[in-house]
């Protein structure tokens, strides 16, 4: 996979690698419309994470997976599983005091926080004050488990929003005040359907931590994931070039 869209994701190294890091990415704010593969790259960067030896892997989204990721090998290795604890708050009142509660909790902390569907808890007569302070309460929320784990490594923080083609100015107002406190975006575009395949365009924006870069992002009927540049394999977005990782919800 592409060096800095796995990092951005939090992905780490690649298995065949001889070198990785543990330090954890910038906060992401992860953008796509509905069917854009949000929930499959936040389960891929649940498995990766889980397979790195390092902490749990906190999964916070409002209902269960419809079903467990497809794949073969480390993806389906039952240790790593086990290392993604699952919460679903139904509320964004029962969110904000899981998140408050964090500081409390015990065990070891974890090494990657991820939000599934935050618009589902943008609900109501949310204001950018409330908007603000959730945005806020999550940064603080993997600072402080990142304290927990020490220096050198830190939890990673990868938040899905999905986003209308065309929303209402409550809405633009709402992913503005967002992209403020996460700077780093990845926008999936649904680009191409192959028999069997489900092929996305991420586009990287790190935040000024880096150049933008774009992807093809393919899911096979095994479960594989496979990451070619933009637009060098525009032409073939199944090939087998470049990294892969498996495992797709």
């Amino acid at each position: 996979m592409a060096e800095a869209l796995r990092r951005a994701l939090n992905l780490g190294s690649s298995a065949e690698s001889e070198e990785y890091t543990t330090e954890a990415g910038p906060p992401l704010l992860l953008l796509g419309g509905p069917g854009s593969g949000k929930t499959a790259l936040l389960f891929t960067a649940a498995l990766e994470a889980a397979g790195e030896g390092r902490g749990p892997v906190l999964f916070l989204t409002r209902r269960p997976l419809q079903s467990l990721p497809r794949g073969r090998g480390a993806a389906l290795d039952p240790l790593r599983l086990q290392k993604i604890r699952f919460q679903y708050p139904p509320s964004t009142h029962e969110l904000l005091q899981l998140l408050c509660s964090a500081h409390e909790a015990r065990g070891p902390a974890p090494s990657l926080l991820l939000l599934d569907g935050l618009e589902e808890y943008l609900v109501g007569d949310w204001g950018p004050q409330e908007v603000a302070y959730l945005a806020a309460l999550l940064l603080d929320t993997a600072a402080h488990f990142s304290h927990q784990i020490g220096p050198g490594q830190g939890c990673g923080l990868i938040v899905a929003l999905q986003i209308q083609e065309q929303g209402d100015s409550g809405d633009a107002l709402q992913l503005s005040l967002l992209q403020r406190y996460f700077p780093a975006q990845c926008w999936l575009q649904v680009d191409a359907q192959g028999p069997g395949q489900h092929c996305l365009r991420a586009c990287l924006d790190p935040g000024g931590q880096g150049p933008r870069a774009e992807w093809w992002v393919a899911f096979r009927p095994d479960g594989e994931m496979t990451v070619t540049p933009w637009p060098a394999q525009a032409g073939n977005p199944s090939s087998d070039k470049g990294s892969s990782s498996e495992g797709q919800p």
